[in-house]
C-alpha cells in the first residue's frame, strides 16, 4: 500500500514563503503523476499544481507566477514551493498521486497565510 506524507506546512505572513514535501512510500515513476490539492474552510478541494511522470507541470490560475511544484526521484519526494503567499492560499495542502487502477492521498498539512 502506498503512503504519502505530507510536511512543511505552518503559519506564516502574507508575502512569506513555504515549500511543502510530499514523501512517497514508493518510487514516484510508478505514478502516471502527483499532484498538490488544497482545501479552504466550506470550500471544494481543489487541484495547486501537478507534474507528470514525464515531467510536465500544471498549476491553478492563482499558483501560476508563486508556486513551483518539482521532484526529486532519488528521494521520491515531491515539493510545492509557495512563495509571496496571501491570506486566500489558507487551506489544508493535500498530496496525491494516481496510476491507472489506484488513487492515493496523504492527510494533508495545513497553511496559515495571516495579513
Amino acid at each position: 500500500q502506498v503512503q504519502l506524507v505530507e510536511s512543511g506546512g505552518g503559519l506564516v505572513q502574507a508575502g512569506g514563503s513555504l515549500r511543502l514535501s510530499c514523501a512517497a512510500s514508493g518510487n514516484i515513476f510508478l505514478f502516471n503523476a502527483m499532484n498538490w490539492y488544497r482545501q479552504a474552510p466550506g470550500k471544494q478541494r481543489e487541484l495547486v499544481a501537478g507534474i507528470t511522470r514525464g515531467g510536465s507541470t500544471t498549476y491553478a490560475d492563482s499558483a501560476k507566477g508563486r508556486f513551483t511544484i518539482s521532484r526529486d526521484v532519488a528521494k521520491n519526494t515531491v515539493y510545492l514551493q509557495m512563495n509571496s503567499l496571501e491570506p486566500e492560499d489558507t487551506a489544508s495542502y493535500y498530496c496525491n498521486a494516481f496510476t491507472y487502477r489506484d488513487d492515493y492521498w496523504g492527510k494533508g498539512t495545513l497553511v496559515t497565510v495571516s495579513s
